[in-house]
């Protein structure tokens, strides 16, 4: 199997050319292409990914291991499929829309300043993450650890306080129609 270490990636289409299956510790990708492509089974450990694209790519047994995206499309994946061992990852100005977490383990995940919109987080564990000023328009809460999780700057959630464990989790009073929502209150 292929090793990789400390190695960074710039400009490059992974489409046309599949990124080599194997092992990537401390490596870099900046502005590369992989929408569509086939990642599954490779493994990524303490990597960045700046500006690229990853939507609809493959994630089956894909590891991702203390992972930061920074400004990346990930529109569509479906991480439940990846390799669930060490699971870690956070998300930088991203646009993750249509992706689904279904029964991952998020804790202290960071989501900032990232477009959530229509993401399947079902029986996920998300305690103590934080959503810094993302947008959650029509995110599905179902059956969800929100136990410490921060929402005091996230956009338009609608959360099921009576079908998700929230103990502690933290919210802003602008935020509190999102919690109501079910009841067809109007918060003015």
């Amino acid at each position: 199997m292929n090793y990789f270490e400390s190695k960074t990636f710039d400009r490059t289409d992974f489409t046309a050319v599949a990124l080599p299956k194997g092992e990537y510790e401390l490596c870099t990708f900046n502005d590369c292409l992989f929408s569509n492509s086939d990642l599954s089974g490779i493994s990524f450990t303490e990597c960045s990914f700046n500006g690229c694209n990853l939507s609809l790519a493959k994630v089956t047994q894909t590891a991702f291991k203390e992972v930061v995206f920074r400004e990346c499309k990930l529109m569509g994946l479906h991480f439940e499929n990846c390799n669930p061992f060490l699971f870690s990852i956070d998300f930088d100005r991203c646009t993750v829309n249509l992706s689904s977490f279904y029964k991952l383990n998020l804790k202290r995940t960071k989501f900032k300043k990232s477009s959530l919109q229509e993401v399947d987080f079902t029986e996920a564990d998300l305690s103590t993450a934080v959503f810094d000023n993302c947008d959650l328009s029509g995110a599905i809460f179902e059956n969800t650890v929100l136990e410490k999780t921060d929402f005091r700057t996230a956009l338009n959630y609608t959360i099921d306080p009576e079908n998700n464990r929230m103990k502690k989790a933290r919210f802003s009073l602008s935020g509190i129609a999102g919690l109501l929502s079910k009841y067809g209150i109007d918060v003015e």
